[in-house]
Order: C-alpha cells, then sequence, then structure tokens
C-alpha cells in the first residue's frame, strides 16, 4: 500500500491510497470466512462453505463489499501514520477504483490542524496585578475564623441585626394565592447576611418570638425570577452569636499558634500565596490571549460548526438542570439570541485557536511526554472526577480518551513554555519569576521548580478564551 497527501486547503487535505489487489486477498479471505459462517448449506458445516459456493449463493460483490468495508479502516490509518497527520474531523472517504482483480484506490479528505507561524515569544509582555495584601484583608480573614468559632446563646428579646434564627416563609402573588415551591419551614437565617430576600432583614429586626410578619419583595431565582410576592415570615427562634475575643487564649484554640501576631503572620503568608497563584492565572490567560491575537489561524468550519454545537448544547443541558428557562438566561444576561449567538462562536474560535497555538508549540519545542507524567496526570483526572483510580483508567481505555490525556499533558507543558518566554510583570513594574513558584504559591529558592498544575492547562487554556 502506498498514499499520497494533497494539501486542498491550509486546513484540509486529501489523501490518495492505493493498494494492490493482492494485499486485499487477506481481507477477501476473510470475508468468504465470515460470510460462510453466516449462511447454512446443506452438505457443509457452517465456516466451511468453499468461496465457489459463496459466490453462487451470495454472490462475489456481497463479498467484496464485505471485505473492502474490513479493510477500509486500516489502510485510512496506516495512511495517516505515513503521512504523519492527526486529522481534526471524520474524513470523507470516496473508492475511486474498485474492480475485481485490480488494485484499489481510494481517496479521503479531512480537516487537518493548519501550520501557524507564531510571534516572537520573548517579545511578549503583560501586566497583572499586584499582589499586595492589606492590613484589612487579613482582619478580615481573622474576622471570619472569629466567627467560625461563634457561640450561639438563647435570648428572651425580640430579633436584633446579627441573631441566628429559624424561620417559616410562605410567598403568595399578589392575589393572595400560595405559589408552589416557594414556602421554607424551619429555615436557618443570619439577620443581616442579606442571603435570602430583600426586605427579610428589616422584616425580622423587632420581631418577637414566635410572631408573624408580611413584606413585600420579589422572588430570585428560578422560573419566576422577578415574581412581585408578598412574603409572610414567622420567627421561630432566636439566638444571639457570640464572637471571641482576640486574644491568645482564642488563638490557641482555634490555630497552631500561640499568639496573636504569629496569626496575623500565618494568615498573611497564606493570603500572599494566595495572590501569588492568582498572578500566575491571571499570567496564563494573558499571555495565551496576547499570542492567540496575534497569529493568523484558518480555522476548519465543520470543527468550529462541531465544537459550537457541543457547547451550546452543554449551555442547555446546565440550564434545564438549573431550572432556568434559555429567555431567562438570555434576559439575567442582557443578551438577545443573536447576541448570545455570536459571542459563542467568539468563545469557541478563540478556544480552537488556543489549542491550535499550544499544538504548534509543542511542535516548535519538540515537546515530549513521558510515561510518568500521563500516569499522574490520569491520576489526577480520577481524582477530580472522585471516581476510583481502576475504574477511571478502565474507562479512558474503553473510550479511547487515552489520546486526549497526552493532548492535555502536552498542551500544559506547552503553556509552560510560553510562561517561561514571556516577561510578566506585576503593576508596580516588577518582573515576577512565576516559573519558581511551586503549587502551594511559595517561591523555590534555587532551582526553578515546575508548576504541579501545568497539566491541567488545556483546560485553563479553553476557560482562558471564554474570557477574551
Amino acid at each position: 500500500m502506498k498514499s499520497t497527501t494533497e494539501s486542498l486547503s491550509p486546513t484540509r487535505v486529501k489523501l490518495t491510497i492505493e493498494v494492490p489487489f493482492e494485499e486485499f486477498q487477506p481481507s477477501l479471505d476473510k470475508a468468504y470466512k465470515t460470510i460462510g459462517a453466516q449462511i447454512t448449506i446443506p452438505g457443509f458445516r457452517k465456516g466451511k462453505v468453499p468461496a465457489a459456493i459463496v459466490d453462487q449463493r451470495i454472490g462475489r460483490s456481497a463479498v467484496l463489499d464485505e471485505a473492502i468495508n474490513g479493510a477500509l479502516p486500516g489502510w485510512y490509518s496506516e495512511a495517516l501514520q505515513q503521512a504523519e497527520i492527526q486529522p481534526l474531523s471524520q474524513p470523507e472517504i470516496d473508492l475511486t477504483k474498485f474492480s475485481d482483480g485490480e488494485d484499489i484506490e481510494i481517496t479521503a479528505e479531512l480537516d487537518v490542524r493548519p501550520t501557524i507561524e507564531l510571534p516572537d515569544l520573548a517579545a511578549i509582555e503583560v501586566q497583572v496585578a499586584d499582589a499586595e495584601v492589606t492590613d484589612a484583608d487579613v482582619d478580615e480573614q481573622i474576622d471570619a475564623l472569629r466567627d467560625r468559632f461563634a457561640v450561639t446563646l438563647d435570648v428572651d428579646r425580640a430579633a436584633a441585626d446579627g441573631d441566628a434564627v429559624t424561620i417559616d416563609l410562605v410567598a403568595r402573588d399578589k392575589d393572595g394565592a400560595d405559589i408552589e415551591g416557594a414556602d421554607a419551614k424551619g429555615l436557618p437565617y443570619t439577620i443581616g447576611s442579606g442571603t435570602l430576600l430583600d426586605g427579610l432583614d428589616e422584616a425580622l429586626i423587632g420581631l418577637e418570638k414566635g410572631a408573624t410578619t408580611t413584606f413585600s419583595t420579589e422572588l430570585v431565582g428560578g422560573e419566576l425570577k422577578g415574581t412581585p410576592v408578598d412574603v409572610t415570615v414567622t420567627l421561630n427562634d432566636v439566638k444571639e452569636r457570640q464572637v471571641a475575643d482576640l486574644d491568645e487564649e482564642f488563638v490557641q484554640t482555634a490555630s497552631e499558634f500561640d499568639t496573636v501576631d504569629e496569626l496575623k503572620a500565618d494568615v498573611r503568608e497564606r493570603l500572599v500565596r494566595g495572590k501569588r497563584m492568582e498572578q500566575a492565572a491571571e499570567a496564563r490567560d494573558l499571555v495565551l490571549e496576547e499570542v492567540v491575537g496575534t497569529v493568523e489561524a484558518p480555522l476548519p468550519e465543520t470543527v468550529v460548526a462541531e465544537e459550537l454545537q457541543g457547547r451550546r448544547e452543554q449551555i442547555m443541558q446546565q440550564l434545564s438542570y438549573a431550572g432556568i428557562s434559555f429567555d431567562t438566561y438570555l434576559e439575567d444576561e442582557g443578551q438577545t439570541a443573536e447576541e448570545f449567538e455570536a459571542e459563542l462562536e467568539r468563545r469557541v474560535r478563540d478556544s480552537i485557536v488556543a489549542q491550535f497555538v499550544l499544538d504548534q508549540v509543542v511542535a516548535d519545542s519538540e515537546i515530549g511526554i513521558e510515561n510518568d507524567e500521563l500516569t499522574q496526570h490520569i491520576m489526577r483526572r480520577a481524582q477530580e472526577s472522585g471516581e476510583d483510580p481502576n475504574s477511571y483508567i478502565q474507562h479512558i481505555m474503553e473510550h479511547n480518551h487515552v489520546p486526549e490525556m497526552v493532548s492535555e499533558v502536552l498542551r500544559g507543558k506547552a503553556l509552560a513554555t510560553l510562561m517561561q518566554q514571556a516577561t510578566v510583570k506585576d503593576a508596580s513594574g516588577t518582573v515576577l519569576e512565576l516559573g519558581k513558584l511551586r503549587a502551594d504559591g511559595s517561591i523555590a529558592d534555587d532551582e526553578v521548580e515546575t508548576n504541579d498544575e501545568s497539566a491541567d492547562a488545556e483546560s485553563e487554556a479553553s476557560e482562558e478564551s471564554d474570557k477574551a
């Protein structure tokens, strides 16, 4: 078998596959055996029917069709390997020459990745926010810690701001009819949190235990979002929340530290590490966005259409699970259906270009993958999914998802390569050495360490193109 490749466009090629008839003979023999096992001929055991008898009963053309259908996938796969082509779509196959006893010719047209000319990556420069942590940030975290250790005490008084209460709610329309699904009993709530309905806090403050009051508001979720309603609230229980004083006794109870200063120093360091991780994520997004914005990448429209349909179905499924109609979603987003489609298509196109860019970096930099890298990535994916690792591995093997996992690792390494070559500065003008950033946000002292999350960069690249 031999094959030739013809470029039809930057994103589409045509394979011409030529197979001598003698190479087709094993497939023909297999077809006779398969068909012979399916028919019953008096005097012959199943599977032992001679080819001549099969031709008489079934016809030679039927055998040829069976044989060619069985052989085509293997020939196509071999031609792809010979041409070193990674297809992006299912091929359009045409059997151009096929006569009994003569050489066979097949053509296959398919979409492929375009070759992209990358910009000078060393010239890419982006700016991210400073990793600044204020005293107010530290105080907010410590206040949250104190709040988690707060105790509640029964009180014999009217409800006040900050109290932990238990309430019943019933929502009625303006005609006084109960609204199905818009009621709750024994609902815990902290007055002043503002996490439920507008007007609820004001209605509860000053209300005595066991008392009921009604206030007007609008529903905030589901199909009835924005519907004007009258809500009757009954106060079942009132408890006062007492937050511990910030002293050494509290610090030693709530943490591993002995003094307030030690706790504050630890909180500040953790916040700084988190800010560094935010810087790294922002930098990855901006660097990839910058490269995507500078390259010219023709896109195969069939791939765009398939991805667009997949994204659309995913969004509709998520809305269905949330009990939100598409019209309600559009209203919340302030979009028309046409604007939604245009924005979705832009995101899809940017996402595909981002993948092509990373694939080009892989090719240009000759990035490879080690078995242990793939294994670690698969194990991480299994952990993220909450599945048993063995079951997860079996699933990806059975559904041929290994190439997808390989691509994720390679694209993650490609994104790391982009980050190493680009210049990243914070808002103060300081050049950031993100290559020394560990997975916990700390900085390596000497040797540059690879971020453990680099293998996840493919999904982050897709998220970046969604935000672009």
